[in-house]
């Protein structure tokens, strides 16, 4: 039988696990729009097509993990 030590170890370890993967997108979005700002900002010629954009950075970022 678990006693209640083991228990709220068990429920920190599922509670943090499901922080972790749902932080985890939120920073890869939050990585592409930085990518998306920056490369709107650094290029001479303004970025007509967004999406082409965005698939770009969001390759290079699953890329480089």
């Amino acid at each position: 039988m678990l006693n209640k030590k083991n228990i709220l170890i068990l429920i920190f370890v599922i509670s943090g696990m499901y922080f972790i993967m749902s932080f985890n997108d939120h920073n890869f979005k939050r990585a592409v729009d930085a990518c998306l700002a920056g490369s709107q900002k650094l290029s001479e010629s303004k970025i007509t097509d967004l999406q082409e954009a965005k698939k770009f950075c969001e390759e290079q970022i699953k890329k480089n993990k």
